[in-house]
């Protein structure tokens, strides 16, 4: 059975799905817009589990389009899988960048074994990408994998901050 791929408009800290997804800067550590309300939401145990993965196998941060998992601490999802969007402010505008944030966190939530995972519109807002462009990369993304007859959870939502956002992503579902 095909899994059911919706765009709703919310706060993604308070769905109650098995894995999150974080638009994450590259250190891990929090920050602005969804990282830092996420790591808000999550309390003192997501920063934790940050610290301990930038203390070993992402020294360096987690580079643009990878994602990791941790667990969510105090939100009411199971996992929280971290993936570093391009910023367009610094030259990153390749879509395939922006693709592989999806692609990622797709992945790492089959290996999970998780059977729902919420997306925000990753890179849009303050890394400079356009709602429509960033809809249309993760739908088609995600789309992609369904396509291909990839595992993926039975339910993918977008999870999207204001209406404008998401509209982006309701149109990009029809298209």
């Amino acid at each position: 059975m095909d899994p059911t791929i919706e765009a709703v408009e919310g706060d993604i800290t308070t769905q109650r799905l098995d894995a999150i997804v974080n638009a994450a800067n590259s250190s891990l550590l929090g920050g602005g817009g969804v990282d830092g309300a996420i790591h808000a939401a999550a309390g003192p145990a997501l920063l934790r589990e940050c610290r301990e993965l930038r203390a070993g196998r992402y020294r360096d941060g987690l580079p643009v389009g990878e994602a990791v998992a941790t667990g969510a601490g105090d939100l009411p999802a199971r996992w929280v899988i971290h993936t570093v969007g391009p910023n367009r402010h610094r030259g990153q505008t390749d879509p395939a960048l922006l693709a592989a944030c999806f692609t990622h966190s797709l992945d790492v939530a089959t290996e999970l074994g998780a059977g729902s995972i919420a997306f925000p519109a990753i890179s849009a807002g303050v890394y400079g990408w356009d709602a429509d462009e960033v809809a249309r990369v993760a739908v088609d993304a995600v789309r992609g994998r369904v396509d291909g007859g990839e595992p993926v959870p039975g339910l993918i939502r977008f999870v999207l901050f204001g209406q404008r956002v998401h509209d982006a992503f309701r149109a990009a579902l029809q298209a």
